[in-house]
């Protein structure tokens, strides 16, 4: 189908000026050419055509613009014309005249005149041909068509171009090969179809042409703004009647594979109890492992290493979870109590940044209460390594920023660190269409016994989550079980684990399996974002797959119903759904613990999922071809099934309960017939008695070559239809189907541009601005599109918020695609790329919808009743709708579909080869539309319908009969291939092609013995049929399928690789010629099951037979060379264009070869081939004595193609001479590539200094970086000084001027030199190399923040200019940010660290020195030699280090001839090395290698406790140099420091091997890793790698040069070398070499002090920048360490830990270098920490008294350093404090090793009574005090601690009441001291415990002295433990009551009574006084007064 405009002329315009006009449909711009200087008339006269897939609605829109064109200023608008397309759609055809209107919607005077065509398929409207438009005459002035360029092979599918036209205005003759990289990557479909066929444009754009038009494009000025929109793009997905094939074959998910998981426990901190003896717990899946036990410490240190290895897919690995327990008290005979755990799975740890969490703190849980909150933090590391994985050990960041626990929790990006509890509930209702999972003898058997016919299948529902199942109820005897029942788990908020397992299974007491599985990615419903939503789904049915229903005993497929792998047949639904409820854990009523539960839940009624609707299926089979010889004898069908709806053999399991389900659910076919039968007339009339027809008759294949049959379908082509009923989610998939088109579309379109960037085309940013503009109208389309059908039935919660959050994302990328492209700029490609790749990501995760509705398709190939071979197809991928973007891609089309081996049969070798291959047509929709299902069929066909008669019309067809039939000859020009798969022993392959059309298949010869093979072959085939109408297949010719053999002598060829390809297709009436005849080569990427196998160079043209036969075809030459037989070479016109180009081969050396046939390899030649021709080395007469060649330079001469893509491979092939003349393959290697052995003359203008005068590079000693912001250019002549300014910071920088001035402060007194020692050097070095990595990420994490913000404020219109302007000058490449030692005195954001001490430098690389200089082959390259099969890996990034038998050392150099006289005339030229002068010779040469191991890092532990032993083992040559006596006890990170001195021999001995290995008492040892470094090519490497320069030159000290030779002599002959001017050492510390000039110091102090004038600083600081000396600059290595990986040959390509380590190289013939230099460990320092603890005040009071119930404490306080529990001392016990203060004066004693640098001591102890030798641990020094209270019968209580860091600890409050638990809680905050600085501190420290709710509060305080003595002072000055002498303390004067009672009861009741109660006592022996004088007075007084009154 296909709209074409023909715009004539526009008239009545005004003025005079230049014209364009812009045509638009559907979104897709045509510009016209411009015309130049019209006045009132435009005769554009030109056609634009569009192809389109879609009937074309009515009320389209076609708009055309015309616009006054101007080079400068953008175009000015005249008018536009808009027309409706109503009337082209009835009539087909129309001519219009109308006048424009301006921007306010008037009309103006000027008219348009066009005519309209449009052609549809089915010829309902009036067809037309192409002749039909008038000539349009050339004019030959037309400009690039520009909109619409395809870009992707030499080839434009531009429309709008007057026919015939090239840029240069003359007719086209293609320049070969411009683009040769073939579109049909990934099967991309690319041929010229869419235009008529006289209009194609060679779209080469070459930058001069464009100039040349000045941009006169498409009436566009900037060139920055121009965009290039794909034809392929819209052709591929439009007009096309074909679907791509997907190249790719093979299953890749359910393959094992290798991943190792390390986990580093480091320790742990505010563990939530007391005193506890901590032990961590690590456990993936069904692994434990233990760390060692800690006593009585809340913050244990463990810094243990675990490695779990594990080989199972991916899939599993990701599910599995990783869970961190903290465990109390574990020992022998008691499980420990659980203090906390945190889980993760491995998944998300793998997308982290570097696969791994680098010392992260994971917060603890308990999992049996929840309301308790967090149980403590462990910091660990924790990395997943796959196969080919390495992982980068990231820098450590300061120990503070660390501690700082809170902002360096264990958690993914974006996950907020305070995460809640929350109900996950999944709720199971009902399954149906279960497959039978018991066999029918068992039934039997029951039926006799029992009477009653069951289901024979007992399911029901686990569900798997966070390391928990839940089970639902078993449902007996059901295959449409209802349960009703949700599983509830209780899980942290956002979980770390992503997956949800359901899992259908049948109970069974012998054989429980599970019968399918689904997995609910919680990332996909839900949405974290500010407006995101919780976890939701449904309730929704998810389909589930597996292997075929057929029940057997042994399912050979049960994985894939476990969920691995992709399942081969549907085998039920479930209807489920998912909640999440955030818990609130303050409330009471709250469930505490995580245990699974299961509840009832109410049942859901019928229409909650949606209305059921009936679905109708239609397929064609087109052609069924490939079919696998195998199967070829019996007769094949086909049969289509979804669902359950279709499957004949083992489909339909019915319920036996007979009762029908209502809304037709129906899963059977008796109920379809029923429910056909019950339903009301008008639509049985409309039906017939329509039952479904789901697979093709059988039929017996017929041969179409020696491996493959075919069906003979031919004009018959047989039909399937089935209706089934499915709830009508339609919606769901449309979206789906949007997003999918847009990524198709997208990522289409960044293959063009890679393809551009890769082929080094022009202007690959005008692509990408296209591809943007793309992305952004589609997005918007969605927006509109998506919104609709708000209301349906069964529309869930997910369905809602999932279109929310869609339409939010796809408005923001739209957005987001239209700033970034406004921004996309020549040298911003790159990186605008990297984003819009971020894009195609998201749309690929949006696009995948987690609610299924209908189930897959599956198509099945049968034989014998037996199952063969499958294909799925998505349903959503062939579901239909009235709108052209919700269509499924393959709806309607014809697709070429492989069929494949179900399960693990599909696996390796079985999986590539094709099954079958059908051409099918597929469509399915709703029964309402039926009327569309043959839209996208070939046209010119009948059909043929199962039942006569009336009302048949709906009826569809059981075969359609083609009556159109074409015939073809295809031609299939065959020219090489490369790269491919190495299929024999030898290493190499005898390749030969197959190349399939349709019904045909053909061969080319077999080309023995290369991997390149160069066929240069003609295939012709003749008669071949297509049927269905020329027009339409001209656009769409079925594909060709290429597979690629490797013949054997015996047995059946063996299979390398499959490519796809589309014919270019020429109709009899077309004209054989430019543009788009003679096809052009084109690569076509081969795959092997899912990896690339190389590239074959072919063209394919398929040329239609007219009337008059094959004479009116383009003529074939017939074979000029009689040797080639009837083998026809490609024609002239389509291969390569050819030039001579001259290949000189520097012949070096053999190395390494290992033995062929068990012989070894004594005479080695080296071959040497290039398409035919080819030179040979000179023999190696004896390669053990001497392996390298003695001539040096060859060369051959050899015509290749003009253009560099397409010249074929090098090959170079090691042959071992024999005795009587036999010659033996030894290996092979192929150089894919020669494009980097181009030799390019040096460029006289390259070096932008090369004539300004001199330069002056004033030097600092450090700058790394070239900081010249300034370069006066001056004439040659002259000698004038140009001063060059540098960066403020590196002046202050000047380390030499060592005497400050008086006034300056002193920063920090300068350390002393003797104190010094190379590891001071070393550590300051790692510090540095830290700190600048740091810097670099924070820039780049700066730059990438400020492109976001850029982003997003352009869309919200600001200018980026508002934005503070950071870092704006381009980064220095990172190299050499490394490299500059920035000693900045900045205070980094809150730190405020110490100004570092000058200490001289080295550099540490944190990788190999390899890598960072291009392996030192700059101008020595070695070339693996390769033997044996290759590996059938997943990743060809591995390298196949079995196969590898050896290298060729040497070089190439091309160029074409002839060479231009300037070089060969140059002084000194030697014309037997041609290119290669100035290379040394290569005779054998003794050297002295120096090898320092310092340390290995993060070894893989060797032994069954999880450590290992290790020692150093050297190999060189003969030498073996084993350390083992010295190995290092139970470290998984010996630090070794020693040097190794071997005498070598190169080039005999030049592979140093570095290995680890585990020393074992017993048994062998076992190699840990090993690195090999290529010491020869290091020697020889102009970067000098011998030995690296130092920063400074000095004569003594730890910084004393290493060299024999000074900086002054290196000079010298690097000068001589480079046939420089120079050295010229002038006055005044300045040095001119070549036209640059280096100032630096020039006084040296010795050992004495004297000062000595030398010149070796300036030498040396020319050195230091040798590469910016013009010509033969490049950087020299520096005195550096590298960091290498080890590796084991038995676990290949997974790191098992680092070395660091550098190499020294000696030649023997000059002075020997001095001693190697001390790097022996450094020995830890002997100290003495004596703490006095003076007093204690406040301490909580635990005890009550026995008598009067009072409150008190006997308190005594205990320490001990970290690390040292079993030396812990106590006090004594202050008795029976009242008030918590306790006296003690009492002094503890530790003394300790300590290391100073590392800040860690170092302890040396038997691990366990059984251990052979004590292991050394670092542990941070830390002192841990602790208060108690002391108790006689039961244990004594904890009552508080304090830790103190000795390296950091806040300062001693100087009163108790100053004292506060602020110490303890905001200890960061505080100043800090450190005891090894201060030596003597005293004060008081808070003790802190934990309460029940986990807070801190103060119970006591200690005044405690600290005093720390170096271990001789303490010997000056000895002390005594306690009070003890010497220098005893006073005893405390403590009050009375500190006694105990029960030996003193008198003393203690009267302290008692007398005490405290003495006031008591008297006041009541007073009122007893009282009482008693009262009474007396009572008793007497009646005496008295009687006395009294009687007067007695």
């Amino acid at each position: 189908m296909a709209l074409v405009v023909h715009l004539k002329t526009v008239t009545e315009l005004r003025g005079k000026g230049d014209r364009i006009a812009k045509v638009t449909f559907r979104g897709l711009s045509f510009f016209s050419r411009v015309l130049e200087n019209c006045e009132d008339e435009a005769r554009f006269e030109q056609a634009f055509r569009w192809p389109i897939g879609s009937q074309v609605d009515g009320d389209e829109m076609l708009e055309i613009q015309v616009f006054n064109y101007s080079k400068v200023f953008t175009n000015r608008l005249i008018g536009t014309f808009r027309m409706v397309l109503q009337k082209v759609v009835e009539e087909g055809h129309l001519e219009v005249s109308d006048t424009l209107i301006d921007d306010n919607n008037t009309a103006i005077r000027t008219t348009i005149s066009i005519e309209i065509k449009y052609q549809t398929m089915d010829g309902s409207v009036k067809v037309w041909s192409d002749g039909e438009f008038l000539d349009i005459p050339d004019d030959l002035d037309g400009t690039f068509q520009f909109e619409t360029d395809s870009l992707l092979s030499g080839r434009s599918q531009s429309s709008g171009t007057s026919p015939g036209r090239s840029i240069h205005g003359i007719p086209t003759f293609r320049k070969a090969g411009k683009g040769v990289f073939s579109a049909m990557k990934l099967g991309k479909t690319r041929t010229s179809k869419d235009d008529h066929k006289k209009g194609d444009d060679a779209a080469i754009l070459d930058a001069e042409d464009l100039d040349r038009k000045a941009m006169r494009l498409g009436g566009i000025f900037d060139p920055d703004t121009i965009s290039l929109a794909s034809v392929t793009a819209v052709t591929t997905n439009v007009s096309n009647k074909r679907s791509k094939p997907d190249i790719k074959m093979e299953p890749s998910s359910g393959r094992p594979v290798d991943y190792q998981i390390s986990v580093t426990v480091i320790e742990a901190r505010q563990l939530v109890g007391l005193n506890m003896d901590p032990v961590v717990c690590v456990e993936i899946g069904e692994e434990k492992k233990y760390t060692s036990m800690k006593e009585s410490t809340n913050c244990p240190y463990y810094n243990e290493y675990f490695v779990f290895d594990f080989h199972v897919p991916p899939d599993v690995m990701f599910d599995k979870i990783i869970k961190i327990s903290v465990i109390h008290s574990k020992n022998l005979l008691r499980s420990g109590t659980l203090v906390g755990t945190f889980k993760l799975d491995v998944g998300t740890v793998y997308t982290q940044p570097e696969h791994q969490f680098h010392h992260k703190w994971a917060m603890l849980s308990d999992p049996d209460d929840i309301t308790t909150g967090c149980k403590g933090y462990v910091k660990c590391d924790i990395a997943v390594v796959g196969k080919g994985d390495n992982i980068k050990t990231p820098h450590k960041a300061s120990e503070a920023d660390e501690d700082d626990i809170e902002g360096n929790l264990l958690l993914p990006e974006g996950v907020p660190s305070e995460r809640q509890w929350a109900r996950f509930y999944v709720k199971i209702y009902r399954a149906e269409g279960l497959p039978k999972m018991n066999t029918s003898i068992m039934a039997n058997v029951k039926k006799a016994f029992i009477g009653e016919n069951r289901d024979l299948v007992d399911p029901y529902v686990l569900v798997q989550f966070a390391g928990q199942k839940g089970k639902t109820s078993v449902q007996k005897s059901s295959y449409e079980p209802i349960w009703n029942e949700q599983v509830i788990f209780t899980e942290m908020f956002p979980p770390l684990c992503r997956r949800l397992k359901v899992q259908i299974r049948d109970s069974d007491k012998v054989n429980d399996v599970a019968i399918g599985t689904h997995f609910i990615d919680l990332r996909k419903v839900s949405n974290d974002g500010d407006k995101g939503f919780l976890p939701t789904m449904g309730p929704a049915w998810v389909n589930m797959y597996g292997s075929t229903r057929n029940y057997t005993l042994m399912d050979e497929h049960q994985d894939l119903n476990e969920g691995l792998g992709e399942g081969v047949s549907f085998r039920a639904r479930l209807l489920v759904s998912v909640a999440v409820e955030i818990l609130d854990t303050t409330s009471a009523e709250i469930m505490s613990s995580t245990e699974v539960h299961m509840e009832p839940v109410s049942n859901i009624s019928e229409s909650a999922t949606g209305k059921m609707e009936e679905f109708f299926l239609f397929g064609s089979f087109l052609e069924a071809t490939m079919i696998d010889r195998k199967i070829g004898d019996k007769p094949i069908s086909f049969e289509v099934t979804i669902g359950n709806y279709g499957n004949q053999i083992d489909g339909v399991s019915k319920p036996a309960s007979a009762k029908k389900k209502k809304e037709g659910g129906g899963e059977s076919e008796e109920e379809e017939s029923e429910l056909i039968h019950n339903s009301s007339d008008e639509e049985a009339e409309d039906d017939g008695d329509l039952t479904s027809v789901p697979s093709t008759p059988p039929m017996k294949p017929v041969i179409t070559d020696r491996n493959y049959f075919h069906l003979p379908y031919f004009e018959k082509k047989p039909c399937i239809y089935i209706k089934s009923w499915w709830q009508d989610q339609r919606r769901r998939l449309y979206n789906s189907n949007i997003m999918d088109k847009i990524a198709d579309k997208l990522e289409e379109g960044l293959n063009d541009v890679q393809e551009i960037i890769k082929t080094e085309k022009a202007y690959p940013e005008r692509r990408l601005r296209g591809v943007l503009e793309e992305l952004s109208t589609s997005c918007s389309r969605f927006v509109t599109l998506a919104n609709k059908d708000q209301n349906l039935s069964g529309r869930t919660k997910l369905d809602r918020e999932r279109l929310k959050s869609c339409m939010r994302e796809m408005e923001s990328m739209g957005q987001q695609a239209k700033t970034i492209r406004t921004q996309v700029k020549r040298n911003t490609v790159r990186d605008k790329l990297k984003l819009v790749l971020n894009f195609l990501q998201r749309l690929r995760f949006l696009a995948d919808e987690p609610q299924h509705s209908i189930p897959d398709v599956f198509i099945w190939m049968i034989s014998n009743n037996k199952r063969i071979a499958y294909a799925r197809i998505p349903s959503k991928d062939i579901l239909y709708s009235i709108v052209d973007e919700e269509m499924g891609k393959d709806c309607g089309k014809v697709k070429a579909v492989f069929l494949r081996l179900p399960g693990k049969k599909g696996f390796g070798p079985a999986g590539w080869t094709v099954q079958a291959k059908l051409e099918m047509y597929l469509w399915l929709g709703l029964n309402k539309q039926r009327k569309d299902f043959l839209i996208g069929l070939p046209s010119g066909f009948e059909e043929n319908k199962a039942v006569k008669g009336i009302g048949i019309q709906a009826v569809p067809p059981i075969s359609l009969v083609y009556n159109m039939k074409q015939v073809f000859q295809l031609r299939a020009h065959m020219y090489q291939a490369r790269s491919l798969f190495a299929a024999d022993t030898s290493g190499l392959s005898d390749p030969f092609a197959r190349v399939f059309f349709s019904t045909h298949s053909q061969v080319t010869e077999v080309l023995s013995e290369t991997l390149c093979p160069t066929w240069d072959q003609l295939l012709v085939f003749d008669n071949v049929e297509l049927y269905g109408e020329a027009g339409e297949l001209r656009d769409d010719p079925p594909i060709i399928v290429i597979e690629l053999y490797d013949q054997d002598t015996v047995g059946k060829a063996e299979f390398i690789g499959r490519t796809f390809a589309k014919p270019l297709t020429k109709m009899v009436d077309e004209h054989y010629g430019p543009p788009r005849f003679p096809p052009q080569l084109e690569y076509y990427q081969i795959y092997r099951g899912n990896c690339a196998a190389g590239d074959l160079l072919a063209a394919f043209e398929l040329l239609q037979i007219g009337p008059a036969g094959r004479s009116a075809l383009p003529p074939i030459d017939g074979p000029t060379d009689s040797d080639r037989g009837p083998i026809l070479p490609v024609p002239l016109g389509i291969r390569p264009v050819l030039s001579r180009y001259r290949i000189e081969v520097l012949f070096w050396g053999l190395r390494d070869l290992k033995r062929v046939n068990l012989a070894q390899v004594d005479r080695p030649r080296v071959d040497i081939e290039c398409a035919g021709k080819g030179v040979q080395s000179a023999l190696i007469q004896n390669y053990k004595k001497n392996p390298n060649f003695s001539t040096l330079v060859k060369w051959f001469e050899v015509d290749l193609p003009e253009n560099e893509l397409l010249h074929p491979p090098l090959n170079i092939r090691v042959v071992d001479c024999r005795a009587f003349g036999r010659y033996t393959l030894v290996g092979s290697h192929a150089v894919t590539t020669l494009r980097k052995f181009i030799y390019s003359s040096p460029d006289k203008t390259a070096n932008n200094w090369a004539h300004t005068g001199d330069i002056v590079v004033n030097m600092t000693p450090e700058p790394n970086i070239k900081k010249m912001d300034t370069v006066v250019k001056i004439e040659a002549t002259t000698d004038a000084v140009v001063k060059v300014d540098l960066n403020e910071d590196e002046k202050e920088k000047e380390k030499k001027k060592k005497k400050k001035k008086k006034g300056e402060e002193v920063e920090e007194e300068e350390p002393d030199e003797s104190m010094l020692d190379w590891w001071s050097k070393y550590f300051a070095s790692i510090e540095t190399m830290m700190e600048n990595l740091r810097a670099q990420e924070a820039a780049q994490a700066e730059a990438e923040e400020r492109e976001d913000l850029e982003i997003a404020a352009e869309s919200a219109e600001i200018k980026a200019d508002d934005f503070p302007m950071k870092g704006t000058k381009p980064k220095e490449k990172s190299k050499d940010k490394k490299s500059t030692k920035d000693k900045k005195k900045t205070n980094d954001g809150t730190e405020k660290r110490p100004p570092k001490p000058k200490v001289d430098e080295l550099m540490v690389y944190n990788k190999e020195l390899e890598s960072e200089f291009g392996s030192f082959e700059d101008w020595l390259h070695t070339f693996n030699l390769y033997r044996g099969k290759a590996g059938d890996d997943d990743d060809h990034n591995v390298v196949d280090e079995d196969r590898i038998v050896g290298r060729f050392k040497g070089s190439l150099c091309m160029y074409k001839l002839p060479l231009s006289e300037e070089i060969t005339r140059e002084a000194g030229f030697d014309p037997n090395m041609g290119m290669f002068q100035s290379i040394p010779h290569n005779d054998p040469i003794n050297v002295l290698v120096r090898i320092y191991i310092i340390r290995a890092t993060d070894l893989h532990p060797a032994d069954i406790n999880g450590k290992a032993d290790p020692y150093i083992v050297i190999k060189l040559g003969k030498s073996d140099i084993r350390d083992k006596e010295n190995y290092i006890s139970k470290q998984l990170n010996p630090v070794f420091g020693k040097s190794f001195d071997i005498e070598a021999t190169f080039p005999m001995e030049s592979m140093l091997t570095v290995a680890v290995y585990d020393w074992d008492l017993v048994g062998t040892d076992d190699l840990i890793g090993e690195t090999k470094i290529d010491l020869e090519n290091r020697y020889y490497s102009k970067h000098r790698a011998t030995c690296g320069i130092a920063s400074n030159y000095s004569v003594h000290g730890y910084n004393v040069w290493r060299d024999p030779q000074k900086p002054a002599q290196i000079l010298a002959k690097l000068c001589k070398e480079g046939k420089l001017d120079g050295p010229h050492y002038g006055p005044g510390g300045r040095v001119k070499v070549a036209n640059r000039i280096f100032l630096g110091p020039t006084e040296i102090e010795d050992e004495s002090g004297l000062k000595k004038q030398t010149e070796e600083h300036l030498a040396l600081t020319v050195l230091r920048h040798w590469e910016e000396i013009p010509r033969v600059g490049c950087k020299l290595i520096p005195e550096h360490v590298e960091t290498r990986p080890l590796l084991n040959p038995d676990k290949p390509g997974i790191e098992q830990g680092r070395i660091e380590m550098w190499v020294d190289m000696f030649p023997m013939d000059v002075p020997a270098p001095g001693p190697a230099i001390d790097i022996s460990p450094r020995k830890p320092k002997r100290y003495e920490l004596r703490v006095i603890i003076w007093n204690t005040d406040e301490v909580i009071l635990e005890d009550d008294d026995y008598f009067t119930g009072e409150k008190s404490s006997d308190i005594f306080v205990r320490g001990w350093l970290k690390g040292q529990q079993e030396d812990k001392q106590d006090t004594d016990v202050h008795y029976h404090s009242l008030t918590g203060e306790g006296n003690f004066n009492w002094r503890f004693v530790f003394p300790f090793d300590y290391l100073m640098a590392e800040e860690k001591i170092v302890i040396s102890k038997k691990e366990s009574m059984f251990s052979w030798d004590e292991t050394e641990y670092k542990i941070p020094a830390r002192l841990t005090l602790q208060v108690w209270d002391a108790d006689h019968f039961s244990a004594d209580d904890f009552l508080g601690a304090i830790e103190l860091d000795l390296n950091k600890f806040p300062r001693g409050a100087k009163t108790a009441k100053q004292c506060s638990l602020d110490m303890v809680l905001k200890e960061h905050e505080l100043p800090t001291i450190s005891i090894f600085k201060q030596k003597r501190v005293k004060g008081w420290w808070p003790f802190v415990a934990q309460n029940e709710n986990d807070e801190f509060e103060l119970t006591g305080k200690v005044e405690a002295e600290l005093h720390l003595l170096t271990a001789e002072e303490a010997e000056k000055s000895p002390v005594g433990l306690g009070r003890n002498d010497p220098e005893p303390l006073e005893k405390p004067n403590r009050p009375d009551t500190t006694f105990l009672w029960f030996l003193s009861p008198l003393k203690a009741i009267r302290y008692l009574i007398c005490n405290r109660y003495k006031w008591l006592i008297i006041k009541i022996v007073l009122a007893l006084l009282l009482l008693i004088m009262v009474g007396l007075f009572l008793y007497s007084m009646p005496g008295y007064l009687v006395k009294k009154l009687l007067g007695a």
